[in-house]
């Protein structure tokens, strides 16, 4: 693909429509990465203030024929919004205000760079619940949350971020801007434009603001920690867990490395945890008066499983502590070593068969996995360690085996990625989990909004 250049006349259009431009090599560089460690300097860095100032900015891309790549908290996985082509670089991060909490209603209208943490403690204060909560919500954007519909150990109760999408407002990459649906929980008006938004990776539109639908906070919650000595015991007994009629809120796996390596990372955090191949955190919420009797249920029914004892926290200092561990386990993995994130997704009873396969396949290649994540509805993050290898083993030895790890997803009713999006980084294994004819079928939705391609370009698809 042929991109214009940022030329000088570029830069000056620019600087006659948003205040702050940037093409020094500093601002840059802070823009040319996020999570996965890959680098990409855009030619330019915006950072609009309103819809008016993204609408200019898209339509001097448009014209120029300049890739314009959307961002948010910079916090993804899979490179979604890393700028490969260079050109512009669009940061939401000044479109950062709550500008409605609707209580009657049940919804709140927000701008795309509200940090989700942010959101869900200002909504809290009135009674209501935001679910979706990425181990990244201190620091991520709900303009990405939507883009990748992001999910986090709650989403097995409450749903991925798609669930809570109602309404949109986009301005498109043909610089045209409106809403995608109504401010109502009901809408069967047409097709649905706002969920073939959510989890389009910031490839058909910017998200300028959104309608999200709250729901009552919960009373009360309650945390079991169950410790096993076997992967395999730990994932059988998530279907065990099921079989009880209860719902928990979560149910999070971890092996040891992983825990213990948000320990190490977390010194100051004082926890007291068996040393168990494997442990289940068994999140339950609801009414106080019922959650004693449900823990109960479920530990009697475990009880010949575990190895040692279930631990219950329920102080919200006990609970934290815990919660703070699990939401660390990322840092900590790259803490020790690059890696990258096998995004796994399985039918909940497959959970066992892939964690067996996966630990065959670090045998096989010689390559290191850390495996934590979301049991509940069979999301595990297989995290893949650099260690030692050089680059070019590591590449080598990476593809191939994250190209078997997805062959296995698939082959156990499962898919590439579960939460973190296709991206840069795994849009070559696309036609390993899906067929042919859906993803032309994406391509010609692509082409119908963005028929210059200019919008985060190669993503998603495979080149």
């Amino acid at each position: 693909m042929q991109y214009g250049e940022v030329n000088e006349r570029v830069v000056e259009l620019l600087l006659q429509v948003v205040e702050e431009v940037y093409t020094d090599q500093e601002t840059r560089s802070a823009y040319a990465s996020d999570e996965t460690g890959f680098y990409f300097p855009p030619d330019v860095v915006v950072k609009p203030r309103s819809k008016q100032e993204i609408l200019e900015i898209v339509r001097i891309a448009s014209e120029f024929k300049i890739p314009i790549t959307p961002r948010g908290g910079g916090t993804g996985l899979s490179g979604g919004a890393l700028p490969i082509y260079g050109g512009i670089l669009l940061s939401t991060e000044k479109l950062n205000s709550i500008l409605d909490i609707d209580t009657v209603s049940g919804l709140v209208i927000t701008e795309p760079a509200v940090v989700t943490q942010v959101l869900q403690e200002e909504v809290a204060k009135l009674g209501l619940y935001y679910p979706p909560d990425p181990a990244s919500r201190g620091s991520c954007f709900i303009g990405g949350n939507i883009s990748e519909d992001s999910a986090g150990p709650h989403a097995f109760k409450y749903g991925t971020t798609r669930a809570y999408v109602l309404n949109l407002e986009v301005v498109t990459p043909t610089g045209e801007t409106f809403w995608t649906g109504s401010n109502t929980t009901k809408n069967t008006t047409g097709y649905n434009l706002t969920q073939a938004l959510v989890g389009s990776e910031g490839t058909l539109a910017i998200i300028t603001k959104a309608t999200l639908k709250l729901i009552a906070h919960p009373e009360d919650s309650l945390l079991l920690v169950l410790p096993f000595d076997s992967i395999e015991k730990a994932t059988i007994a998530v279907g065990k867990i099921m079989q009880t009629g209860i719902m928990p809120a979560a149910i999070e796996f971890m092996e040891r490395d992983a825990l213990n390596a948000a320990k190490a990372y977390l010194q100051e955090i004082s926890v007291s945890l068996p040393d168990a191949t494997a442990m289940l955190w068994v999140e339950l919420d609801g009414f106080t008066d019922t959650l004693f009797s449900q823990a109960e249920k479920i530990s009697n029914l475990l009880s010949k499983d575990v190895y040692g004892d279930i631990l219950f926290a329920h102080s919200n200092a006990d609970k934290e502590r815990l919660w703070q561990l699990r939401r660390v386990i990322g840092l900590a993995v790259k803490n020790i070593s690059p890696y990258v994130d096998a995004d796994t997704i399985v039918p909940r009873r497959n959970l066992p068969e892939l964690l067996r396969r996966v630990k065959q396949l670090e045998k096989v290649y010689g390559l290191k996995t850390i495996c934590y994540g979301h049991a509940g509805d069979g999301n595990i993050h297989v995290n893949i360690l650099k260690g030692n290898l050089d680059d070019q083993q590591w590449k080598v030895k990476l593809e191939n085996m994250l190209d078997d790890i997805t062959r296995a997803c698939v082959e156990l009713g499962g898919t590439l990625a579960g939460e973190h999006g296709t991206g840069l980084v795994h849009k070559s294994r696309l036609p390993l989990a899906v067929p042919k004819t859906e993803i032309v079928i994406m391509k010609q939705i692509k082409r119908v909004w963005d028929p210059l391609d200019i919008l985060n370009p190669g993503k998603i698809f495979p080149e």
